[in-house]
Order: C-alpha cells, then sequence, then structure tokens
C-alpha cells in the first residue's frame, strides 16, 4: 500500500507536465516547508479539477489579484502514486478549500483492471491539501497556462495535431 500525505499549512501546490506536447506526463504537487509529494494525473484531470475550482471560487471572497500568478513545478517530479478520484470540499469556517485525492487502486483480482472507486474503506492512499483562496486561484491560473502548452488543435475537427501529421475525421 502506498502512502498518505496531508498538507494543513499549504507552501507549494500546483500542477505541471514533463515531456513533449502529445508525449506529456502531469503531476499534481502540494506541499509545505519541510517536504513535498508529486502524484501522477491525467491532463483531463488537471483541466477538470481547474474548471471545479472555478466555480468554487465564484462563491467566495476574491483574493489578492497578485495571488493567481502561475506556480511552477519542483524538479524531480517523481510521483508517489496515480491519480484516481479527486473530491473538493470547502471550509467556509476557516475560509480554505479541502482537497482529497485518492490514489488509483487496481483490483489484481480482476482481469480487467478495473479503478476501485470511492468506498468506505479506501485501500489505496490519499492526499488531502488545506488550500487558501489564493493558492486555489493560483492553480486555476497554472493549470490554464499548462493546457496552451499542448499540442495545437485542428481547424476542423479540434483534435490535437500531432507533429508526424494529422488524419483528419472531417476530411473522410
Amino acid at each position: 500500500m502506498s502512502e498518505s500525505f496531508e498538507f494543513r499549512e499549504v507552501t507549494h501546490f500546483t500542477a505541471g507536465a514533463v515531456g513533449e506536447p502529445g508525449a506529456r506526463v502531469f503531476y499534481l504537487q502540494a506541499g509545505d516547508v519541510n517536504s513535498y509529494v508529486s502524484v501522477k494525473l491525467e491532463k483531463q484531470q488537471v483541466a477538470a479539477l481547474a474548471t471545479f475550482l472555478q466555480s468554487v471560487l465564484a462563491d467566495l471572497p476574491a483574493p489578492p489579484a497578485e495571488a493567481a500568478l502561475p506556480r511552477e513545478l519542483i524538479e524531480p517530479a517523481l510521483p508517489e502514486w496515480v491519480v484516481g478520484q479527486i473530491a473538493v470540499g470547502v471550509d467556509e469556517n476557516d475560509g480554505e478549500v479541502v482537497l482529497v485525492v485518492e490514489e488509483m487502486v487496481i483490483d489484481e483480482n480482476d482481469d480487467d483492471e478495473v479503478a476501485i472507486p470511492f468506498s468506505d474503506e479506501p485501500e489505496g492512499a490519499s492526499l488531502r491539501v488545506h488550500l487558501t483562496i489564493a493558492q486555489a486561484a493560483a492553480f486555476i491560473a497554472t493549470s490554464e497556462a499548462l493546457m496552451t502548452k499542448g499540442r495545437p488543435p485542428c481547424r476542423l475537427c479540434g483534435q490535437p495535431l500531432d507533429p508526424d501529421g494529422h488524419a483528419c475525421p472531417r476530411l473522410n
């Protein structure tokens, strides 16, 4: 079983990618003054988390403008485990956003290798991060910048263009 982590006084929270567009590996990092952790996730998970955080922040007081500056990955980004499920909550009393990231757990007894969703007793590790509104806003800015660094979309179908060519379904 992988190790679980919790960061209550977060000094570092970001998403980033390593590699060339089309072959990038995406990471989520969180940490405090003593340590940090990286977990691997999909590009779509980064985008979905940023979109959801944006809707959450719309109902909260606005952070200072300088808080929304993008943050970089701390290298090396060595993942502890792969992300399965992500949950977000808001603690209005403390004015923080609480992020719970669960490890993807593969049922080794199942030939189909299906990920096990959230349960009452998760078997995998978790990462719990207590973010300020400003840190959540910075994550959104970082994610938006990260999404623009990918492969350009095809003007006809919207799918990413490959450097080796693109078989556009709209041209068939």
